[in-house]
């Protein structure tokens, strides 16, 4: 087996640090105030909330978790009168500003579930953000499910505008 020259290996470890920092760096996004609507027997769908920040702009781009192969961001909008629900392909996080995802706005639409979310389970998520660059990043969060009438989170409660 040959050696590689030790200013190879050098030069590999530098440029694996750098690419490491980079996505370092990309995971900055703040991620708070996360949870998952839990769920009744037999249902197939739910959702997930929470507010993002990013220092630059960035992008929300996927999201998975092992619950269900099928996980979208989705925003609720009215049109003509009446409130739609829609997939989105990305949701913009403009830097310095947070982005909430929220009961009736954006949120992570949860289908196709494998099993039930009781409530006081953790639901572990992974987010995907993309900066101005293309260059992803991924993120896990591991996110309590609240009962189907529990109250809204704190900050969602002191939330001033209406959606």
């Amino acid at each position: 087996m040959k050696k590689l020259p030790s200013a190879l290996v050098r030069s590999l470890v530098l440029a694996a640090a750098t690419v490491a920092g980079i996505t370092s760096a990309q995971a900055d996004v703040s991620v708070k105030d996360v949870w998952v609507r839990a769920t009744v027997p037999q249902q197939k769908a739910t959702s997930a909330f929470m507010q993002l920040s990013a220092p630059v702009d960035s992008r929300l781009v996927s999201v998975a978790t092992p619950l269900t192969p099928v996980a979208e961001v989705h925003e609720m909008r009215m049109e003509d009168g009446v409130m739609r629900m829609r997939r989105t392909t990305a949701l913009e996080l403009p830097a310095g500003k947070t982005v909430e995802l929220t009961p009736g706005g954006y949120h992570v639409m949860l289908m196709d579930l494998k099993q039930q979310v009781k409530a006081g389970e953790s639901v572990p998520v992974t987010l995907v953000f993309e900066d101005k660059d293309g260059k992803r990043s991924s993120q896990q969060v591991d996110a309590p499910a609240r009962a189907l009438g529990a109250a809204v989170a704190p900050a969602a409660a002191a939330h001033p505008h209406k959606h």
